[in-house]
């Protein structure tokens, strides 16, 4: 018998990603005060008949950006086109995508930070008056031409608005900040995600993966699916409290949602530079990942949890990060004087 070909069975993942996916604000759980000023700018755009004003989503990677665009353009009945800043490469690129829009679409950008300059200044037009300058031709020829572009809502979304420029940022109308969720709404995105799945979980299961997934719907989700694999081959299908322990301590993850690049990050700090502070680069080199990825991944959390301290000179362990691993910090280590 001949084996499936690997496309095949990787092409339900993506799927399955796209059913968890909320695509009405009445499923999205969770950013209570981000969902309902958003409810609100789309019910007057509606009253009005107007498209949406250009919306900047910012936040850390996992929290629902991507969720929430999808769920805009079809709040407004809107067509939504796709793509990241790192794609668009050429004035060209931004320009075919742009003169493309139907009148009322949503261009979702995401990744707009890392947008380059050059490009960023053919958006200021286009967001505020609806055109496009393109040069035509080089040298003594070259020309510009001015192109009309239908009203259309821009959604940016980014991880790092602070390495946005400010002439882009003041185009955004709104800007709305999404923050780590508590322990309670996850629990919520597990037992429904759970329920798409077919997967029997009771409330204290879904309560035990949601504590542990970093304030993060994207984490609680892939966290159930494992827990999901493992109560599947060791036990009867049914997820528990205990059955989740099993299987997050088999992954590597402790009761406090650190993993073990976590607690590696923490002990490169302590235990190879003394405490800190560490420059990024260093720690980088000390634990064998990308700078971005400790940067934008793995900090935001430990500096929430009061595991880290992001100082001018580097990066600082915390005592509440020495009493995690067991060690004892410099200053008590040393003998107290009378």
């Amino acid at each position: 018998m001949a084996e499936r070909p690997i496309a095949t069975l990787n092409k339900p993942d993506a799927a399955l990603e796209m059913t968890l996916r909320p695509s009405l604000f009445s499923e999205f759980t969770g950013q209570r005060k981000v969902k309902e000023r958003l409810e609100i700018a789309v019910a007057a755009a509606r009253q009005r008949g107007e498209p949406l004003d250009h919306i900047l989503l910012n936040g850390p990677p996992g929290l629902g950006k991507t969720t929430l665009a999808y769920i805009l353009a079809r709040a407004m009945n809107a067509n939504i086109k796709c793509t990241s800043g790192p794609t668009i490469e050429k004035a060209a690129d931004l320009a075919g995508l742009l003169t493309n829009l139907e009148p009322g679409d949503v261009l979702f950008i995401d990744e707009i930070h890392r947008l380059q300059k050059a490009i960023e200044e053919y958006l200021y037009p286009a967001m505020e008056d609806f055109k496009l300058d393109i040069i035509i031709d080089q040298g003594p020829n070259a020309r510009s031409v001015r192109l009309n572009l239908p009203r259309f809502t821009l959604i940016g979304a980014t991880t790092r608005s602070g390495l946005l420029s400010a002439p882009l940022l003041t185009r955004f109308a709104m800007r709305e900040r999404l923050d780590y969720y508590v322990a309670e709404d996850l629990q919520q995105i597990v037992l429904r995600s759970a329920r798409l799945l077919n997967v029997e979980i009771d409330a204290e299961g879904a309560f035990e993966i949601a504590r542990r997934s970093r304030g993060t719907p994207r984490i609680a989700n892939n966290l159930l699916r494992r827990v999901r694999d493992f109560a599947q081959v060791r036990h009867d299908g049914r997820i528990t409290a205990q059955i989740a322990d099993q299987a997050l301590a088999l992954l590597e993850i402790d009761r406090d949602g650190l993993d073990e690049m976590d607690k590696r990050i923490l002990e490169a700090i302590i235990v190879k530079f003394g405490g800190g502070p560490v420059g990024l680069n260093s720690l980088a080199v000390a634990v064998g990942e990308e700078p971005d990825t400790i940067e934008e991944v793995y900090e935001p959390y430990l500096i929430m949890e009061g595991y880290l301290k992001r100082t001018p000179q580097g990066r600082v362990a915390t005592e509440r990060s020495y009493e995690k691993l067991g060690l004892k910090s410099a200053a008590a280590a040393q003998p107290r004087l009378f």
